[in-house]
């Protein structure tokens, strides 16, 4: 239903295009007015909608391309606004017309007005909703970008997140847990400490029903710790035992406090708690060194299967090839003395790996005759590629006898037998040596070192490597190094005062003191290229014999090989370079990364042997990588990596 107006004069009809002069008073009144509030788009589009005989039809504002100030916006805009004009009929059937003259009369005018100032103000909240929807849809899109930023970064924050806080109670608690996490724990401690004081005094003064409750209250807050060592590991409970515990101790502080006999009864348990802890020292040292020399069960299944097969092997099949390699002196010869078949091979195997010419090098092997079988079918079945290779047993060694070598004299005396086979009831009364009472020191393969003339008459230089030893870069360059008329060249070890002479000799003894330097720097075994002409020279195993003599009493060192090397080859010692040799990845957890991976030769040298549980896990690959754990050998031992 559409709504009209009355019939405007024509001079209004033209007013865009002609002015106002033409126009009566009335007209002209009018004209001002409209103009003050139509633009000029307005007023052509009312010429445009009426003419001499039609009135002027609303529906052509509606439909015409106003702005959206006069108009409804969207599909349904004519609808809601014939709807809006129906309504407004019906509820006063008002019908706005001007007589060709003019208004009528005010009051029209102003419902005119009224009306046009509604549409208006419906079409400007119109407006605003439609602004405001926008705005939401800006906000809601910002906010969909600012939670995904906000879900990138909590992601960026879990990678770094310390697994260490998993498992407690909230994942902030690495940000604010409490600083003494054991708090709650350490109070009880404390309270069972004054709990055990008062039990004896109670007892001493005859207060027999705080001894009982101070004895109950012990037993349950014993229970209740357990094995815990942070409070997160303490049950409920615990914090009723403690109020319980704190009420009776209380009760016994009024009855029993006597600041006398307090302070000596701590003074005892705080004397007894420092005995107990040097004995669990002892004792871990003790286990230390046991579990440091006992042989794994795989590294001795390995040996069994090994010389069982090797004795069922034909005289004929136990030769190794390439035999007349063992005294040619343009070779490049290695000594390796060991009882372990397993440390032997990695020592092999990584010299032959990192070797630019394999077939050039030759392996002097000696064992015991225990292992003896199984050193030499470990490598009859497992050859080291071109490389030479030939295994002794130093108990074939006729020569090597009590008469000529003072150890083996000093072994078999009263005195060296109590000294390793007398069994101790104390721990403590051992303890003192208790580094030095090793088995190895028993065995000639350690002494074997001071003999390697005797043992190789014909050559003129060899390499001496320990079996905790592995090979990481090709050393042929060490028969190149000129060890200026010396006869051992190694690499230093001492460091300020540490590792210098005297860490080793007993510089009380005036022998000792006499003849050495205290700051004298050590050096270490392990890797060390020996001039055996230069040795024959200046008698080395002479002087060795002479100076193991005198210490048969253990007066001028301790029991081992370094300090009467130290002796031996004092003064006639070339230094390497540190690079050739990096020691204790058996005991030294911070040795640099870089120092490992520049170095010739890593020594194990420590109690963590890689092939112990003892050891470094991170120093273990090292070792490792140059064993084949799929060899059915190993398989069937059960040994993995």
């Amino acid at each position: 239903m559409s709504t009209h107006c009355g019939n405007l004069p024509s001079a209004v009809e033209n007013i865009g295009e002609l002015g106002i002069e033409n126009i009566d008073w009335r007209g002209k009144m009018a004209a001002k007015h409209l103009k003050s509030l139509l633009s000029g788009n307005v007023i052509d589009v009312i010429s445009a909608g009426i003419d001499d005989e039609n009135p002027l039809n609303l529906d052509v504002f509606l439909k015409s391309n106003l702005s959206a100030s006069w108009r409804r916006v969207g599909e349904d805009a004519s609808i809601e606004n014939d709807s809006i004009l129906e309504s407004r009929q019906q509820a006063g059937d008002i019908e706005l017309e001007l007589p060709n003259s003019g208004f009528t009369n005010s009051s029209e005018s102003d419902d005119q007005w009224d009306f046009v100032d509604e549409a208006t103000k419906l079409a400007r909240r119109k407006l605003r909703e439609e602004r405001r929807e926008k705005r939401v849809a800006y906000l809601a899109q910002h906010d969909d970008e600012a939670s995904l930023q906000l879900e990138n970064d909590a992601i960026q924050s879990s990678k770094s997140f310390d697994s260490a806080v998993l498992g407690k109670y909230s994942i902030w608690r690495r940000d604010h847990e409490n600083e003494k996490p054991d708090m709650t724990i350490r109070f009880m401690r404390d309270q069972m400490i004054m709990a055990r004081v008062y039990l004896t005094l109670a007892k001493m003064k005859n207060k027999l029903d705080l001894y009982q409750e101070l004895q109950t209250r012990l037993k349950d807050s014993q229970r209740v710790m357990g094995e815990a060592t942070d409070d997160s590991d303490l049950p409920p409970s615990a914090l009723k035992k403690m109020k319980a515990m704190g009420q009776v101790l209380s009760r016994a502080r009024e009855q029993l406090y006597d600041c006398k006999l307090v302070t000596g009864k701590l003074r005892t348990m705080l004397e007894g708690a420092e005995e107990q802890v040097r004995n669990l020292k002892r004792q871990s040292s003790f286990l230390g060194q046991l579990a440091a020399k006992t042989l794994p069960t795989g590294i001795h299944c390995l040996s069994m299967r090994l010389t069982i097969d090797y004795y069922l092997l034909p005289p004929e099949m136990r030769k190794f090839p390439r035999s007349e390699n063992l005294e040619n002196r343009d070779f490049y010869h290695y000594a390796l003395f060991s009882d372990n078949v397993l440390a032997a091979s990695v020592v092999v195997n990584s010299t032959i790996v990192n070797a630019k010419d394999p077939s050039k090098h030759v392996f002097h092997l000696v064992t015991n005759k225990l292992n003896f079988g199984a050193m030499s079918m470990w490598f009859l079945s497992n050859p080291p590629g071109d490389a030479t290779i030939h295994v002794d047993n130093v108990d074939e060694f006729k020569w090597l006898n009590s008469t000529y070598c003072p150890v083996l004299r000093q072994l078999e005396s009263t005195s060296m037998r109590e000294y390793y086979f007398k069994a101790d009831k104390s721990l403590s009364a051992a303890s003192s040596n208790l580094k030095y009472r090793n088995p190895k020191y028993l065995s000639m393969l350690n002494h074997l070192r001071f003999y390697l003339p005797e043992v190789y008459p014909k050559l003129d230089k060899i390499l001496f490597l320990d079996d905790d030893t592995v090979v990481q870069k090709d050393l042929t360059g060490l028969w190149e190094v000129d060890l200026q008329g010396n006869v051992n060249g190694a690499v230093e070890t001492c460091g300020e005062s540490f590792h210098r002479f005297d860490k080793y000799l007993n510089f009380s003894n005036p022998h000792i003191a006499r003849n050495f330097d205290p700051n004298a720097c050590g050096w270490a075994y392990g890797m060390n290229m020996f001039d055996l002409l230069e040795w024959k020279k200046k008698d080395m195993t002479g002087i060795y014999h002479k100076w193991q003599s005198m210490n048969e009493d253990r007066s001028l060192w301790k029991l081992g090989t370094l300090p009467p090397g130290l002796i031996t080859f004092s003064g006639l010692t070339y230094p390497l370079k540190k690079t050739w040799h990096v020691l204790g990845l058996g005991y030294d957890p911070n040795i640099d990364p870089k120092m490992i991976a520049g170095a010739a030769v890593i020594h194990y040298n420590g109690n963590m042997k890689p092939w112990l549980e003892l050891a470094m896990t991170k120093y273990r690959p090292y070792w490792t990588k140059y064993i084949k754990f799929d060899h059915p050998y190993l398989r069937k031992c059960n040994l993995r990596e």
